[in-house]
């Protein structure tokens, strides 16, 4: 029997520009998913998710997950005609959209495998097998859940569009901050979601060109504030990507409801996170004391919230 995590993460700036390889920068969460595999007699394999999920998620997930299970157990070149492999996954993670729920189970599910069969695979093996199972998924993923996943930490991603390695940095910030996740409880499609922006693009060309210009800026100077520790400057630019994600149209009505309520009881920064049209979002809090209120507020109003920090 052999046993392996990943961590959930949450996208600070990026989502869905990073598909056209502008960067990305995620933070690894303190939860994860385990992966216990078992081999018994027979052929084939088995799973038994006992995941803490929004409702309806791993219903609406399954044909996605069951295949992403398949990709990893094929790339890994394991053998169920002779052997049956029972698959177990749990842990503390949440799954949700937009906290890399589905990165965290073929994460987990490569290094448990690894394990089991003695493999000997290092982190950029784990995190090529996890990208196969992503597949699955998200169509043609951008690599940044599964790398968030598998490395941990505060990174710096940026997508090789030339099919060639990606650029993965691990990013130091001088001070941990706290951070609120907020779920709206509605589970999208991200391969629809992106679908959609990719048409949107292709149908208002100048608006696109000028959002990208504004995100790449964006980005570097995330980038600066976060190796600075500047909270304020963070939160500012959190702001602001939220309403380029607005104009691309996967922000749903939800999303903008979390964020105001968020900003409007102490958070200084908000916004979606992950493919959006429900899901998560992050609130950016300057103390524990003003966590915890937020949370109780997003809370109050029957959604649930996460208590993390990033850096």
């Amino acid at each position: 029997m052999g046993t392996g995590k990943g961590f959930g993460k949450t996208i600070l700036f990026g989502e869905h520009f990073v598909v056209y390889g502008f960067p990305a920068i995620a933070s690894a969460l303190g939860t994860y998913t385990t992966a216990d595999v078992k081999v018994v007699d027979g052929k084939g394999w088995i799973v038994d998710d006992q995941r803490p999920a929004t409702p309806g998620y791993k219903k609406k997930k399954y044909d996605e997950a069951m295949q992403s299970i398949e990709n990893v157990i094929k790339y890994l070149n394991i053998d169920t005609k002779k052997q049956k492999l029972e698959i177990t996954f749990s842990g503390d993670l949440f799954a949700a959209s937009g906290v890399g729920a589905s990165a965290a189970q073929c994460t987990s599910l490569a290094r448990a495998l690894n394990n089991t069969f003695s493999l000997n695979l290092d982190d950029e093996k784990i995190n090529a097998a996890a990208y196969e199972g992503e597949k699955a998924y998200h169509g043609t993923p951008s690599g940044i859940d599964n790398t968030a996943s598998t490395y941990g930490g505060l990174i710096w991603f940026v997508k090789n569009l030339s099919g060639g390695k990606n650029t993965m940095d691990l990013l130091h910030s001088p001070k941990k901050i706290p951070l609120v996740i907020a779920n709206s409880g509605i589970t999208a499609s991200t391969t629809e979601v992106v679908a959609d922006v990719r048409h949107l693009k292709e149908e208002n060309p100048e608006k696109f060109e000028k959002i990208f210009s504004d995100y790449k800026e964006l980005a570097n100077n995330a980038k600066e504030a976060l190796l600075k520790g500047d909270i304020v400057n963070v939160a500012k630019l959190m702001n602001q990507n939220h309403k380029l994600l607005q104009e691309i149209t996967v922000s749903g009505e939800i999303n903008d409801k979390l964020v105001d309520m968020a900003l409007n009881h102490g958070a200084i920064g908000a916004k979606m996170t992950g493919t959006g049209r429900g899901g998560l979002v992050i609130a950016l809090v300057e103390s524990k004391e003003l966590q915890e209120e937020v949370a109780k507020i997003i809370e109050k109003e029957g959604f649930d919230a996460w208590k993390t920090q990033i850096g």
